[in-house]
């Protein structure tokens, strides 16, 4: 099988995957959503040993599925029971502790690469269970994917459309140090294809308005564009071009949500505000 093959056909069903337990109910999306953030935890964490840290491995992934599961408990009860979310800081203290009874050098960075791992991919991940509900009905439950859905697509297309037109036209870096790769006009026709994708997403999903879709777009673009490259640093940093190898040529859970995670918070902060 052919390099593209293999590419394409990963890219296919991950797709698939994806969008259809996203889609499909709220327990196939955080079924979904939580294996993502346990294993994207994992692979930080990898990565994390490979420049010789030692991250408490196990506590944050059980740290990272307690806030998942948490966060989407309390949106269930119809943003009732604050108890759940009470459960997640406590396991932040534990890491403290833990950490007295480990015999590694640096406890302190020990405990901040474990802590970096939650804040980093769990707590993104785990702000979705917020992005799936209907607007219309706060604070009463009704699981409705449809931003999720669009703003898994425009940030898919904003992807694909910076890298078409960059190897294109590209010419002038966007910062060469790290990401080589992208370029300024890679970065703006991209945000100018995302806006038009915008409306699309409008048009399909409706849910907010053709404005909202359009801040939504701007900020995976711009934000998104941010995540990548913080994603970019850490990789170069320890000279290796995959962070992991789990979608076969497509490297791993990070590469192909590098951008997502950063951008999410802030999707969400402007639903929050907005209205």
């Amino acid at each position: 099988m052919s390099e593209f093959s293999r590419r394409l056909g990963t890219g296919v069903i991950f797709f698939i995957v994806v969008i259809g337990s996203t889609l499909l109910s709220h327990y196939t999306f955080a079924l979904l959503w939580l294996s993502l953030t346990l294993f994207g935890q994992l692979e930080f964490y990898r990565l994390i040993r490979k420049s010789g840290g030692n991250p408490q491995n196990i506590t944050g992934v059980i740290a990272g599925f307690i806030l998942f599961t948490s966060c989407f408990l309390y949106v269930q009860s119809d943003f009732k029971n604050y108890q759940w979310l009470v459960i997640s800081p406590l396991i932040l203290f534990t890491i403290f502790i833990i950490e007295v009874f480990r015999k590694h050098k640096n406890p302190f960075f020990n405990i901040a690469y474990t802590i970096t791992g939650i804040v980093y991919i769990a707590v993104p991940f785990s702000l979705l269970n917020f992005l799936v509900i209907d607007i219309d009905l706060f604070p009463t439950f009704r699981f409705k994917p449809w931003i999720l859905l669009g703003a898994l697509l425009t940030m898919w297309a904003y992807d694909s459309w910076a890298y078409i037109i960059g190897s294109q036209i590209g010419k002038h870096k966007l910062y060469p140090s790290i990401s080589p790769g992208k370029t300024w006009e890679g970065f703006f026709g991209g945000l100018v294809c995302s806006w038009l994708w915008s409306y699309l997403m409008y048009w399909m999903f409706g849910t907010i308005e053709w404005y909202d879709w359009l801040f939504i777009a701007t900020i995976l673009a711009t934000v998104g564009t941010m995540g990548d490259l913080v994603e970019s640093k850490l990789k170069r940093s320890l000279e290796i071009k995959d962070s992991g190898n789990i979608l076969p040529g497509h490297g791993g859970i990070l590469d192909r949500f590098d951008a997502f995670l950063i951008s999410i918070p802030f999707i969400l902060f402007y639903l929050m505000v907005r209205f």
